[in-house]
């Protein structure tokens, strides 16, 4: 019984620290990454401006090859909405909020019901003829106590490999 009293209270007390962590851990989160593509800037920002096309290069697409999704309005319009549905990398969806036609796409993303947005963007500079630079970025708000996960996983390495993928799509 003693043994038992004891990892009982181990287990508390691990649960405490964990909350204590979160508690003071940083509630907002903002990931991303860039990368240098050869083609022109047109024609990689005609790639990401439309939501369809980021199944062929967003990491968490590939994760689920079941993942459902929906779409409501014209893509690469402002308002188009992305929806989707995964057992594997959790629901959602995303809206355009804004174009900057040939150089940036705003996009807001809400994950699992969340009535709160995180702010993403995909930017594109050219910066030779056949060569554009693209940055990926998101910020947002994790809920406690799910903001641990700021501490251990970084999304930086998802984005990263999301432009790795639109780079060899682009330059196939």
């Amino acid at each position: 019984m003693k043994i038992l009293r004891n990892v009982f209270i181990s287990l508390l007390v691990l649960v405490a620290i964990v909350l204590v962590i979160a508690a003071i851990s940083p509630k907002t989160f903002h990931a991303g990454s860039e990368i240098i593509i050869h083609r022109n800037a047109t024609e990689v920002f005609d790639k990401v401006k439309y939501l369809k096309n980021q199944g062929e290069f967003d990491p968490w697409s590939r994760q689920d090859p079941n993942i459902q999704k929906e779409y409501l309005g014209e893509d690469g319009t402002v308002g188009f909405t992305y929806t989707w549905k995964s057992n594997k990398v959790g629901n959602g969806r995303q809206v355009i909020k804004q174009i900057i036609e040939g150089r940036r796409l705003d996009i807001d993303i809400y994950f699992n019901d969340n009535k709160q947005a995180n702010h993403s963007f995909i930017e594109v500079d050219s910066i030779a003829p056949q060569q554009s630079s693209v940055r990926w970025e998101i910020e947002g708000r994790i809920p406690f106590p799910f903001n641990i996960m700021n501490l251990v996983y970084d999304m930086d390495e998802d984005f990263k490999q999301g432009l790795i993928n639109l780079k060899s799509t682009l330059e196939k």
